[in-house]
């Protein structure tokens, strides 16, 4: 299985968009499709408060699984079930199943109702997924697991540690599904299990309701440094049916970069291959993903947006598939996607592109690479604006009009263009994204500078 992480907690694509991606993703060879709905999904009755205003419908939830069907991709819904769950904790509602009182990422695993709200979750998303044979419970990053109050209390009277707390809540979660589901095979990340010894994995022997492993590759360069070895091969035999590796989608550089990180910087394109070569004498089924970040978490600010990522993900998605970036897969990347070469350093393409969401690949290309430089560069180099239009003419309104018109038409013009350009690129946004999204995205990539250039204008007038 070669799965596309679609992480929806930030810039959720309208169904119409991907209906022009999923089959571009089956042509660069993806086979599945992980999707973390977070608020996106329709949920229904006690849990309506955790949906977002612009979620999916549920005839867009069908919508989805039949065009993933269409295009042979399989759906794997993806529901957090112990940290990553600001969605959830940020309500009033549910705020007595924090972990810590004040920090809404992780849930308390001691307080009956969070397997409860858990099982209501789970179940509402699994309903909506027959077709689907998986379902992953994400489970990574629980932060601050432990320093609650009951957690303390639990460790002083059982004599244990947070390793064996977390095994404890995923094995409840694991046997839910295991009983009400019959047959659905469950997915984890492995970041928690990797700090939870080799002896203690054996013991518990998490693998009798299915559950498969999920080692994150996060910057191994080498087979033997995998830090999923030892987890993997403690796993195996012990009732574990498979493993699946996930190679990380080069996600933006910064936590509110625009463009993703280039896929030689991120090293897919040399550890992928060596990943494969080591694992394929020691496990039966090889499985890869891909992830696709667009917000670290909940609450933190957009990154790239999904027609930003496409050619970076499909230079990983055909490294995976051709085992290395040979000169076949840069070919085959550059025929699909309508570029004419590529420099994986710079993470640049030429070329006009002929994928879906090409012109906003483009257009996020200048907004980064050029209104800043541009807007500031008239605002601080130009000297009449320097000694003759500075923030104190412009609050009292006083000005010599000779050394105004020798900057003026320079930066009118200046102003006229970006405004020009940044409405056909809000037109391009709102054809794949809600309001929400376009708001927020212009809010930090665009208005921070442009902004400064309307006020100067404005004064001016």
């Amino acid at each position: 299985m070669r799965l596309v992480h679609l992480d929806l907690k930030g810039a959720a694509p309208r169904v119409s968009y991907l209906e022009q991606v999923f089959p571009l993703l089956s042509q660069l060879g993806a086979n599945g499709i992980l999707i973390e709905y977070e608020d996106m999904f329709p949920f229904k009755g006690e849990l309506e408060i955790l949906k977002s205003p612009y979620a999916y419908s549920e005839e867009d939830i069908e919508q989805i699984q039949q065009l993933a069907e269409l295009h042979r991709l399989e759906v794997v819904p993806l529901v957090q079930t112990f940290g990553h769950v600001e969605f959830i904790l940020k309500h009033e509602k549910y705020q007595h199943l924090r972990e810590v009182e004040r920090f809404p990422n992780s849930f308390n695993p001691h307080v009956p109702d969070t397997l409860a709200l858990l099982k209501s979750i789970l179940a509402q998303v699994i309903e909506k997924h027959k077709r689907s044979t998986w379902i992953h419970i994400g489970a990574d990053e629980v932060f601050h697991l432990g320093e609650g109050t009951d957690s303390r209390n639990w460790m002083s009277r059982n004599k244990g540690d947070t390793g064996t707390m977390y095994l404890n809540h995923i094995k409840e979660v694991l046997g839910f599904i295991a009983t009400q589901y019959w047959g659905l095979r469950a997915l984890m990340w492995d970041d928690m299990l990797r700090k939870i010894s080799v002896g203690a994995l054996r013991g518990e022997r998490t693998g009798t309701t299915a559950v498969a492993p999920e080692p994150r590759v996060l910057g191994s360069t080498h087979p033997s440094d995998h830090p999923g070895r030892s987890l993997c091969l403690a796993l195996r035999g012990h009732g574990s049916r498979r493993s699946m590796r996930s190679p990380r989608h080069p996600p933006a550089v910064g936590v509110r970069d625009p463009i993703p990180a280039s896929p030689a910087e991120s090293g897919i394109a040399k550890h992928v291959s060596p990943v494969v070569w080591f694992y394929a004498p020691d496990f039966e089924a090889e499985q890869i993903g891909l992830a696709l970040l667009h917000r670290y978490d909940h609450y933190s600010v957009l990154c790239e947006l999904l027609p930003v990522g496409i050619p970076s993900l499909a230079i990983c998605l055909q490294t995976l598939v051709n085992g290395g970036f040979t000169e076949e897969t840069k070919r085959k990347v550059l025929d699909t996607l309508g570029f004419q070469s590529m420099q994986l350093e710079q993470s640049t393409c030429e070329g006009r592109g002929a994928f879906p969401g090409a012109e906003i690949y483009h257009m996020v290309e200048q907004v980064n690479g050029h209104l800043k430089e541009s807007i500031l560069k008239a605002l601080e180099e130009e000297s009449a604006i320097k000694g003759w239009f500075s923030p104190y003419h412009r609050k009292r309104q006083f000005g010599n009009p000779r050394n105004m018109e020798s900057f003026g038409s320079k930066v009118l013009k200046l102003h006229e263009d970006w405004e020009s350009f940044i409405r056909d690129l809000r037109a391009h946004l709102e054809r794949v994204y809600f309001p929400d999204t376009v708001e927020e995205w212009m809010e930090e990539n665009v208005n921070p500078y442009l902004d400064q250039l309307r006020d100067l204008m404005r004064d001016y007038r």
